[in-house]
Order: structure tokens, then sequence, then C-alpha cells
């Protein structure tokens, strides 16, 4: 009898859901695709109705599938772990923040600490759906980031490395995955993020955080590389905003940022003090300095992601390594983990980040939560619908 699971990610950004049938990816599709909002938060009630409809879709014949006929819906991460996080921090820096504690905390008890009960209403709309019987699932964040790398992959072991922002509270992880199985080894948490720092640069150059980070690393190549300006930069960065361990974990300085209880990045009063230059405006003209601040900010992170790999390479002695998470969109940086040869091969998850975390999910649970063996086969992808 097959096992039917649906994954869910959703309101953060890109939400998405994959439908998995007997370990196999089906069907995996972002909201986005049919609001045509990019990088849609909202509940992806169309990507569930595309799922549901995979044969369909699939150019097959054949009825939709019902939610009553899945073994498992999960989504891809803890929402009280996540709430958890946000009351210790706001108390951890207390009393300030207080502003931002103060209108946070309202929609957290109204809206997203019930996410069972909104799921569930949402699904509702697609159609009459048995509380009791079908299984309602969560996976937490990161395992979901590195199962949606692990399982695809044609590795039967690797070492697993997902960077991201922020899930629950890891922000980078380190895992090793063998057969069916995903162990977490190691990790660091918030509020010292190496997605966090690469945003708070994409927000000082006046890029769109979250969405922009791609326009980050394509702005480094245009910094300078022979003026004093880059290596004043890194020197700045290192001395003053972190702390990089021979391990590849981070410290933060937290006066120079605002994300863990704020409202914005960092504090532009001290960057601009450090930097000498005030945050760009939204659609102003680059400036070299802007050019010269993305190519520092991109030689930090690749230096760091480069130590995260030789750790994750200590750790598990694995031939192979998988990614994910936002940080492994960062192809710059993938392609110098490629050319450092410290692993004999890579596999990255294509969809790093969390519209990804919907399939991984769904994987993880197929092979830990119900204990299905992995077949890695003849090295492919096993995938036989559409992504």
């Amino acid at each position: 009898m097959s096992i039917k699971i649906l994954g869910i990610s959703a309101f953060y950004h890109d939400s998405a859901a994959a439908l998995v049938i007997d370990g196999e990816i089906v069907f995996a599709v972002q909201e986005e695709r049919f609001t045509r909002k990019k990088h849609d938060p909202s509940f992806p009630i169309n990507a569930v109705r595309a799922c549901l409809n995979y044969k369909k879709n699939s150019g097959k014949n054949g009825e939709p599938l019902s939610l009553n006929e899945l073994d498992a819906i999960v989504f891809y991460e803890k929402p009280f772990v996540k709430f958890e996080r946000l009351l210790e921090t706001y108390y951890a820096f207390a009393p300030k923040g207080i502003k931002q504690f103060q209108s946070a905390i309202p929609i957290w008890i109204k809206e997203k600490l019930f996410h069972k009960k909104y799921i569930y209403d949402q699904l509702g709309k697609i159609e009459d759906i048995d509380k009791k019987k079908l299984r309602l699932l969560f996976s937490e964040h990161h395992l979901s980031h590195g199962a949606s790398a692990f399982y695809p992959s044609p590795f039967n072991e690797a070492a697993i490395i997902t960077m991201d922002a922020v899930g629950e509270w890891a922000t980078t992880s380190i895992a090793y995955g063998k057969g069916k199985d995903i162990k977490i080894l190691k990790e660091l948490r918030f509020p010292h993020s190496l997605g966090l720092l690469y945003s708070a640069f994409t927000y000082y150059t006046g890029f769109k955080v979250n969405s922009g980070e791609y326009k980050l690393m394509g702005l480094a190549p245009y910094g300078d590389s022979t003026s004093k300006r880059v290596k004043s930069f890194i020197d700045l960065i290192n001395s003053y905003l972190i702390d990089i361990k021979d391990d590849g974990s981070i410290w933060l300085n937290q006066d120079y940022f605002d994300y863990a209880v704020g409202l914005r990045m960092v504090n532009e009063q001290k960057w601009e003090k450090l930097f000498g230059y005030p945050r760009r405006k939204p659609e102003a003209e680059i400036s070299q300095e802007y050019c010269d601040l993305a190519m520092a900010i991109q030689n930090v992170t690749e230096d760091i992601v480069l130590k995260v790999v030789k750790e994750a390479k200590r750790l598990t002695n694995a031939k192979n390594l998988c990614m994910a998470g936002g940080v492994a969109l960062n192809c710059v940086a993938n392609g110098k983990v490629l050319r450092e040869k410290i692993f004999n091969d890579v596999w990255i998850q294509p969809a790093a980040g969390d519209a990804g975390g919907a399939l991984g999910a769904a994987l993880a649970v197929y092979h830990m939560y119900f204990d299905n063996t992995r077949d890695t086969g003849t090295g492919e992808i096993k995938c036989r619908g559409h992504i």
C-alpha cells in the first residue's frame, strides 16, 4: 500500500507544497507560481491543490488525490519552538525592544500559535477533512532543509550542511546522513547567523531582505579587489561586526544589529560611522563604495562557508557533501567549495530556500517517521512528476 505524504512550507517567504509517494517526489511547486506574488508567504492553497491534482498536471489521466487519502501532512518547522525563541530573545535583550514585543506578541498569540487549527481551516477550503484520521506533523526547520538535500541526492552517505537566517533556533547546522537516517551533529544558534549577516549587508546596500541577496552577490564582482577600501571593509567587518572561529562558528556583535528585537536589520548610525557611508537608498545609483562593500562581505562569507565545510569533513569524514538553506544559494561560495575539493562530490538542493523545506519535511517523515528504507539506485534523483 502506497504511503502518501504532503509537505507544506508557509508564513515566512517562499511558501510551497510537495507531494511524496513511496519516497518519490511526485509533484512540488511554489505558491508564487499561481498568485504571481514573488516570494509569496501565504498558505499555499493553490500549490496544495496542484499537488493533489498531480496526475492531470503531469499530463496523465486520473482523479485528483483526496486529502483524506494522505498518510500524513507535515509542516516544515515547529511554530511553538519558534515562539519560545521569540520570548527568550526579547527577555534576553530587555528592556530593549519593548515596543516591538508589545506589537509582536498579540499577533503570535492570536494567529501564529494556532498553526494546527489554521492549517486545518485552510485545508478545509479544499475539501471536508477528517481531522481525527488525518495525521498532521511538524518537522524541525533545519532537518527539513537537510532532508531536502540528502534524500534526493545520489549519496548513501554524506555530510549535510544547512545555513540560513534562522529556523527555530539553529542558523547553521552540520548533520550526517546515512541510508534513511539523518543525525544533526552540531549547530549554531540565533542571533549569530551568517544568513542574517549577509541579509544585513543586503539591506545596507539598498536591496530587499529575503529577496535581494542575489543582487548583493551579483554586485560583489564589481568591487575593486586592488583597492585599499575593500581590504579596509573586510578588516572592519572582522574587527567590529563578527568574530569567526576556526570551525566556522561566528559571533555577531549585536550592538551593530537590530534584527533580534527591532524592526530593522542594522543600527544605521553605527554602520555609517563604521564604514563612512550611509545606507544606500533603494533604486539609487550604485556607487563604487557599495560595490566594494559587497565584495568585502562576499569574501567574508566565502571564508566562513569554507570553514564550516572543513568542520563538516572533520566531524563526519564523509566523502560526499549535501547543502541546503538560503546561504546555499550563494553559487559563488559554492564554486569555491567545489574547487577546494574538500569532499569528493557535492550535491546542492536547487530549491535551497524555504520552498525546498516543504519537500524535505515530506521526505524526512517518509524515511524517519514511517521508518522506510532508502534506495539511491543508479544515483539519479527519484522524481516521477514535475517540479
